[in-house]
């Protein structure tokens, strides 16, 4: 027969579908792998191709914006090629039609659309649901199909030297035992949502001026709130300060984080961190000119002039700014550790979470899991002082490789191999507890010493990772393991329990006694909140998580059901008393943990 199989053959999906079918009739053909991908081929051809010619269009121009449009929306969750926190798109519309491509984007949230076997298929792989884009046009929703369709996915080997992946990697379900924890609602954030539907907002971060009760909360999409008697108060607006300043697709872009120096009362500086588009300054950390950059990051200090008023110099004065490769793992994470006290040697050194930005996803492993690049890895500089390349910020002597060759090592690097270390804190024993946040199988809470490697992306938690095959997929440690020298996380869950972990916070207050000694974090998509015993932390091993659930108005409820939204963006905030706090970003909600209703006793 006189056509093509190209397509077919760039089509998993489809190859699969066929062996599966093959395996559930009990048919023993002796047909080889291509006959069989013919065979079918031969059925479906005309009705796929007709709907292609139909709705897709061919031309380059298409393509290209196509393109861009995916790269600046969809690429922050998807990839074409291996799942991550949403599912690999190469080869879609050879599965689904291009109106119930477009249908979905529009409003992914529709019941009939999602009755889809396809759609239905991935909600119960990823349980989690895609925001809306409804300021997208169909003309850019077909660019981006005609892009997808013009990127199939390759061809897979039937059989791979990957076989042996572990398909549930911690069979262990966490447990849920009673502990029921009364929530007040605390404040509304004003919603940021242009179109109106969720998230309303993306409230991400609450933290507290030192010295005083101030508290303070960050919408990504680039205002800053103080809170005064519960009410939100703009004290800053990154759009209006940064002209550069983009904060879309959303996830991870936008306004990132910001801390108060612990002398802030006496010098008035503080800090944040915040995207711009590419290009748009000299990067002090970059890569090859051959790879592409989709924004760039930037970290800054401003200047209360009278920090009791707030009123701060509306420049601010740039310390560094980085190259990234996509939207995700940004630096969504700056600290000072407070449990430093003046004459320390790590008072008022600022700690800043670098994301690996995706390099891996996109193929440019190499970028992380390294000692002299900054992708993938947790700084500690001295932000007053003066010895750092670019002569804006200090190198403190006391860092790992503050020593070292500058050929080999970042001198900024205070620990490194993480795949986005979203949120970190410190005990009361001052161990540094960072958040990591997985690829496709497993969410982590390290404990961070100096100059330890964590892994990413040779390491999922404690799996093995290959960086250049199927990210999706995790295996055994090898034997041999304590050669490669990676530092394992003391909590961990795969992706049967949640999808992005959060990080939070031991308890530190005195009205819930029964908390004592608990670090309280959660789930961000899905909600679920999750607690471990920070007094058993085991030196090598694995400390066991337990579930909490809430209570509002005398009634138990998940955060789901309270937010009205199937995705929470759940978020932890603590005041200077030690107090807990749960934001959620789909409704712009801040609620305090104000009473333990089970159970009573500690």
């Amino acid at each position: 027969m006189d056509f093509d199989i190209a397509n077919l053959k760039m089509n998993p999906y489809l190859q699969l579908s066929i062996l599966n079918a093959l395996k559930s009739k009990n048919l023993k053909m002796k047909l080889s792998y291509n006959v069989i991908i013919y065979c079918l081929f031969f059925l479906f051809a005309g009705c796929n191709e007709s709907t292609k010619k139909e709705h897709i269009s061919v031309d380059s121009k298409s393509i290209h914006e196509g393109e861009i449009i995916f790269n600046e929306k969809c690429s922050s969750c998807h990839n074409l090629f291996q799942d991550g926190i949403g599912p690999k798109l190469g080869g879609i519309t050879e599965l689904i039609t291009a109106d119930l491509i477009k249908n979905f984007i529009k409003d992914p949230q529709n019941k009939s659309i999602n009755e889809n076997l396809h759609f239905k298929e991935l909600n119960k792989k990823y349980k989690n649901v895609m925001p809306s884009f409804p300021s997208l046009k169909d003309d850019e929703i077909q660019n981006i199909i005609t892009f997808l369709d013009n990127h199939k996915q390759p061809i897979l080997p039937a059989r791979t030297n990957q076989d042996n992946y572990l398909k549930n990697p911690i069979p262990d379900t966490i447990p849920y035992q009673g502990l029921l924890i009364n929530l007040k609602l605390q404040s509304q954030i004003p919603s940021s949502s242009d179109s109106g539907k969720f998230p309303l907002t993306r409230i991400t971060k609450l933290d507290y001026q030192p010295g005083s009760k101030k508290l303070f909360i960050l919408d990504q999409r680039g205002k800053l709130y103080l809170l005064k008697n519960h009410s939100p108060i703009l004290f800053m607006d990154m759009a209006q300060l940064k002209p550069n300043f983009i904060h879309q697709p959303g996830l991870a872009t936008g306004f990132g984080s910001f801390a108060f120096h612990p002398d802030f009362a006496k010098n008035g500086l503080f800090y944040t961190t915040h995207t711009e588009k590419a290009g748009s300054g000299i990067a002090d950390f970059k890569y090859a000119d051959s790879i592409k950059v989709a924004l760039q990051w930037v970290l800054t200090e401003w200047h209360c002039t009278n920090p009791l008023d707030l009123t701060f110099n509306r420049v601010g004065r740039e310390l560094f700014r980085a190259n990234f490769v996509s939207q995700i793992h940004g630096v969504q994470e700056i600290a000072f550790n407070p449990t430093s006290k003046s004459g320390n040697e790590d008072y008022g050194l600022l700690y800043i979470g670098v994301g690996e930005g995706g390099c891996v996803e996109k193929g440019y492993p190499f970028l992380a899991h390294s000692t002299n690049k900054i992708w993938g890895s947790i700084l500690r500089i001295d932000p007053l002082g003066k010895n750092s390349l670019n002569g804006r910020y200090g190198i403190p002597k006391q860092n790992p490789f503050a020593l070292s060759d500058t050929k080999k090592f970042l001198r900024e690097i205070y620990a490194y191999g993480f795949r986005n270390p979203h949120r970190f804190t410190w005990d009361l024993s001052k161990r540094m507890l960072v958040s990591n946040i997985g690829h496709s199988n497993i969410e982590s809470i390290d404990v961070v010493l100096p100059g330890n490697d964590y892994g990413w992306p040779i390491r999922e938690g404690t799996f093995v990772v290959n960086p250049k095959g199927d990210l999706s997929k995790i295996f055994s440690l090898p034997a041999n393991d304590s050669i490669f020298k990676v530092s394992y996380p003391i909590v961990q869950y795969d992706h049967d329990e949640g999808k992005a972990i959060c990080g939070g916070f031991e308890y530190t207050g005195h009205r819930l006694p029964q908390l004592s000694g608990k670090f309280l974090f959660g789930d961000i998509p899905s909600g679920r909140l999750f607690y471990f015993d920070l007094a058993l932390i085991k030196s090598r091993g694995q400390t066991k998580i337990k579930e909490w659930k809430v209570s509002f108005n005398g009634a138990q409820k998940s955060l789901i059901e309270l937010c009205g939204s199937k995705r929470v963006d759940l978020h932890f905030g603590k005041d200077e008393k030690g107090e807990l706090y749960i934001l959620t970003k789909a409704d712009g909600k801040v609620y305090k943990l104000t009473s333990i209703i089970h159970p009573k006793k500690p």
